[in-house]
């Protein structure tokens, strides 16, 4: 049934029958990136499908889909897939009574996911004690050669993961993405407390526009190399979690692990959506330096408390965060001239008590001073402005991105190796006026940073901005621009409420529509997660979960540009990721993954003694809601008689059902893949 490649224990698809695996992913490739699956192989076109609104419905305005169409289709959208009883849960309750549940999330019980939460201790500590407690170690020696072995065994893993999921093209974007972060590497490691407050500090220099990368490559091989969450064997062991250290990387895998358990387990589950969704908006990246200590306080305090709240919260929050702040080098920003005014201060209190006998202070020479100069870093702007608010056609300049950078110097962190909190530090702060957009900002100090949050906030091509990335991630690839109308007015006239925004969307004819449903793939994460839910897994380890997902191309916190992984179906189908993506189906349903249970014969009603014909159909009801295009039932149905499926040789007379690997094949099939 299997084989593995070599240096590695990562199990890999080997069918008897090769055509059926060519047949597989060609199916794949052609339904994920073309055409959507028409159920059952019926081919009644959408226009003549008029269902009688269903009483599960009332209040939505659904007309194109059947009641247990519009359930799934919510419980994909709106949750991360549904989980054995599911859709008749929702049925009885009504499916807009369970939206307006889901957009008030304080009042749903999730306590007990909070109870396996319990088990990772640094989700609950501060950055100061995430510092003290879990320490970057000494320079080791030179390893061993077990060490040595163990090293070339990852560097093969890491080749082969890096050959399925990339192209030479890809490959050039990495090598550029790392070559940058290795000309930047004096601010990848926390600065001293005095190095914040240093005037003459080296500048970082500013950071082209970002662009348009596959983000599923982005930290599958380099981001591999600092932390074991992508690639290798899923069902190793990562070392801080096996020695149960103090190691830092233990941070960013609890991190992952608790991502994981709340994304399957949470019945807060459009809260779970929206931390993903605005995480990536505002990505931060877990290898730059002292973002690994600072990420835990990032994710709990400023994006989950205002994932549904106000956009100005969120964003004011995002700028003040010392992750974000050490991210784009904002930290490092300073009004170039601020080294001479200090200077001058300096001076001129001496002069004050009479010192320096009575002389004036020889000058620095100019050229010494000037070379170790810190300067203005326009990360920070350019980003605020092309990734959080404006987007790249918002109508900015780079004017406005050097005059939105001078508003935000001063905003650093106080004592990074030790709080690593957010402090205005007045003396690095340009206090003449600015120009944004037309409009003069001189508000004096920390407000100039505010009066621009507040502008980008209010302004009308952010609006557009922050709503056509949410219809995208709801609905489709190319959201129905009446929709994202809609929604951009609610935006404004809301003043930026999420919430207000996302019930114009789910009360709107288009999020309902027959274009929409299955209309979107899903990313490694959510395919991960919805195939465990899918199945009714009981996960008491997620790590094995969490190193599938980075590798079928997303390691969890390991997105290296700003922009946050991608929801676009051309980032993520390709063979290699559809290949991996059915390896892990697999092998969740076969019960090969460490710490992951399910009862797949429990699930579909069948024993492993029944037909496998029945098997079949039960899984695509229960996995697929009964609807699977016919080119896909022909190719599972000729793999019915294989001796991978009947757990026998070709003339053993006892035939059993292996229900795990048709389970494993129904969830890898192109259906599964969509939401």
């Amino acid at each position: 049934m299997e084989c593995r490649r070599p240096g590695t224990d990562v199990p890999v698809l080997q069918l008897t029958r090769k055509s059926f695996l060519s047949a597989f992913l060609s199916l794949g490739l052609l339904a994920l990136g073309f055409d959507a699956p028409s159920p059952a192989g019926t081919a009644v076109p959408a226009k003549d499908r008029k269902p009688k609104q269903d009483a599960a419905l009332e209040g939505l305005p659904i007309t194109e889909l059947s009641a247990d169409e519009a359930i799934l289709h919510a419980l994909n959208r709106l949750a991360y897939g549904p989980r054995p009883g599911d859709l008749e849960r929702v049925r009885q309750m009504g499916l807009a009574k369970w939206i307006e549940q889901q957009v008030h999330p304080n009042a749903i019980d999730d306590r007990a996911v909070e109870a396996r939460l319990e088990n990772y201790p640094t989700l609950r500590m501060s950055s100061a004690k995430l510092l003290a407690e879990y320490p970057q170690p000494k320079p080791a020696q030179k390893p061993g050669p077990a060490a040595q072995d163990e090293a070339r065994r990852s560097v093969t893993a890491e080749a082969v993961v890096a050959r399925d999921l990339s192209s030479k093209e890809e490959q050039t974007l990495q090598d550029r993405m790392r070559k940058s972060e290795e000309e930047n590497a004096s601010v990848t490691a926390p600065p001293s407390a005095s190095a914040s407050y240093d005037l003459h500090a080296t500048p970082s220099g500013n950071r082209e526009p970002p662009s348009e990368m596959n983000p599923a490559t982005h930290g599958a091989p380099g981001a591999e190399k600092r932390d074991p969450l992508g690639g290798g064997d899923p069902n190793a062991v990562p070392r801080a979690i096996a020695d149960d250290s103090k190691r830092p990387q233990r941070v960013v895998e609890e991190l992952a692990m608790a991502k994981v358990a709340r994304a399957i387990y949470s019945e807060r589950q459009l809260q779970q959506i929206m931390d993903d969704f605005w995480f990536n908006h505002f990505n931060v990246f877990a290898g730059k330096g002292a973002d690994r200590w600072l990420l835990t306080a990032y994710e709990r305090e400023v994006i989950e408390p205002h994932s549904m709240g106000k956009f100005k919260d969120l964003l004011t929050a995002t700028a003040k965060s010392p992750a974000m702040l050490f991210y784009l080098d904002n930290f490092l920003s300073a009004d170039p001239r601020a080294a001479d005014r200090s200077a001058a201060e300096r001076t001129a209190r001496q002069m004050r008590r009479g010192g320096f006998g009575g002389r004036f202070p020889e000058r620095p020479a100019l050229q010494q001073g000037q070379k170790n100069r810190r300067g203005l870093n326009e990360n920070y702007g350019r980003e605020l402005m092309e990734l959080h608010t404006l987007g790249v056609d918002g109508g900015y300049t780079q004017k406005d991105v050097t005059e939105v950078a001078r508003c935000f110097t001063g905003w650093t962190i106080e004592k990074p190796r030790e709080y690593a909190d957010f402090k205005f530090d007045e003396r690095l702060h340009d206090p003449d006026p600015k120009m944004v957009l037309g409009k003069e900002i001189h508000a004096g100090g920390m407000k100039d940073g505010e009066e621009v949050i507040k502008l980008l906030a209010r302004h009308h091509s952010t609006a557009k901005f922050i709503s056509t990335k949410l219809a995208r991630r709801f609905v489709s690839d190319a959201p129905p621009q009446s929709l994202v109308e809609r929604m951009t007015e609610a935006f404004q006239s809301s003043d930026g409420d999420i919430r207000a925004v996302l019930k114009t969307m789910t009360h709107s004819p288009e999020f309902w529509s027959r274009e929409a449903y299955r209309a979107k793939i899903k990313t490694p994460f959510e395919l991960v997660v919805s195939t465990a839910r899918a199945l009714g897994a009981d996960v008491d380890t997620p790590m094995p979960l969490v190193r599938w997902t980075g590798r079928i191309g997303e390691p969890l916190y390991q997105c290296q540009p700003p922009t946050g992984y991608s929801d676009k179906a051309a980032a993520w189908v390709n063979t290699g990721a559809l290949l991996n993506r059915l390896n892990y189906s697999l092998a969740l349903a076969g019960n090969k993954v460490r710490g992951s249970r399910s009862d797949v014969a429990s699930l579909l009603g069948v024993g492993a003694s029944g037909d496998a014909k029945s098997a079949l159909d039960r899984a695509v009801k229960v996995f697929l809601g009964g609807a699977t295009g016919m080119a896909t039932v022909e190719t599972l149905e000729k793999q019915l008689d294989t001796p991978q499926v009947l757990q026998a040789k070709l003339d053993d007379p006892v035939k059993r059902v292996d229900l795990g690997v048709v389970a494993g094949l129904v969830l890898g099939a192109p259906e599964f893949q969509r939401r």
